[in-house]
């Protein structure tokens, strides 16, 4: 899987020094090297370009490497809303999107993802791409207040749902989210509201798009 990867990075993907910053950042402040890989970034921007979202809730900012993609996606129209749990992490994401140019395009809320989106709810705001990259043990959660928040034709993306391959090869060693990530994939593969499928890209993308509600 790791050469599959290096092979689509070192062929489809090109220098950025936009991005290198950004990595460069989430070293220099001590923080996990666990940003979405280039061709994954790549991905997100093509996507929501392609579905010309312009209003996306990226769950997990970290230091704004996979926000500056999304943008780059919705061009000079778009807004993205991230949730952040640590306030750290978002101040150094934000610096990351300002120096991208999207400083005007970006909002960050941050504590407890749910709570967030609890509110989000509540205030009725409504997204057409989603972008899933926090901690496991919520996914399905995540995903079921995106649902709520989603427009009829909106896309739902989610990461690490390959969990390194350990998911389908046992031979693989498990992470510690393997199980859960196994869950999660049969909930999306299943889920009556969603139409989905699974791209070996990264650390695997489920890709879903909304079931036309019932009028």
């Amino acid at each position: 899987m790791k050469t599959i990867n290096h092979y689509i990075d070192t062929v489809f993907t090109h220098e950025d020094s936009i991005l290198e910053e950004v990595l460069t950042s989430i070293r220099e402040n001590g923080m996990k090297s666990i940003s979405v890989s280039p061709s994954t970034g790549k991905f997100l921007s093509m996507l929501v370009a392609v579905s010309k979202a312009k209003r996306v809730l990226e769950i997990g900012a970290l230091g704004g490497y996979s926000g500056i993609c999304l943008a780059r996606g919705f061009g000079k129209d778009g807004q993205l809303v991230s949730l952040e749990k640590e306030e750290s992490y978002a101040t150094l994401a934000y610096h990351n999107l300002a120096k991208a140019g999207y400083s005007k395009q970006v909002t960050y809320m941050t504590g407890p993802a749910l709570e967030n989106l609890e509110q989000l709810v509540k205030d009725q705001k409504r997204f057409d791409f989603f972008f899933i990259d926090a901690d496991k043990a919520n996914y399905e959660n995540y995903l079921n207040y995106c649902i709520e928040l989603a427009e009829d034709d909106a896309l739902i993306v989610c990461d690490n749902v390959l969990a390194n391959g350990s998911v389908a090869n046992e031979q693989v060693e498990a992470k510690r989210y393997t199980e859960l990530m196994k869950k999660f994939n049969e909930t999306v593969a299943n889920h009556p509201q969603l139409e989905s499928t699974l791209i070996p890209i990264g650390d695997g993308l489920t890709i879903s798009t909304m079931r036309k509600r019932k009028q």
